[in-house]
């Protein structure tokens, strides 16, 4: 889509994305800093090296953010976090698995929201990025 073709975002799409950024910022810095170790746990033994996987990671949200706030990278950045939101989704089954089953951390509240809302994240950065753009039909 060209910049002549995109629609005029309105207030409620800016207020989505810019609370998205906020989203995906901190859960970039808490990969890289203070939350390292715990993400460590709970990529899926299936993935090698997870140390730099969570790294990685969380460079992806931080990227993801950043795009999210330009008006050339946008719809890019919001497909990318769409895709990056189902990625991960296998590593916060893990973490419920783990949490759940051994109790050492967060329980059921916490585990079946954050799954349960997955789909909801990937279509919030989809619209809130205008990658996907919703027309209503007149009457």
């Amino acid at each position: 889509m060209s910049n002549d073709d995109r629609p005029i975002e309105g207030r409620g799409r800016w207020i989505a994305r810019w609370l998205l950024i906020g989203f995906y910022g901190v859960a970039g810095v808490a990969h890289l800093t203070f939350a390292t170790d715990a993400m460590v746990k709970i990529v899926p033994s299936s993935v090698p090296q997870p140390y730099a996987w969570v790294i990685a990671t969380g460079l992806c949200e931080l990227a993801g953010a950043v795009g999210l706030m330009t008006t050339r990278w946008r719809q890019a950045a919001g497909w990318g976090l769409a895709a990056y939101a189902l990625c991960v989704w296998p590593a916060n089954v893990v973490h419920a698995i783990h949490d759940l089953g051994q109790g050492t951390g967060l329980g059921w509240w916490y585990h079946y929201p954050r799954l349960a809302l997955q789909p909801l994240i990937i279509w919030w950065a989809l619209w809130a990025s205008g990658a996907v753009v919703v027309r209503r039909r007149a009457r």
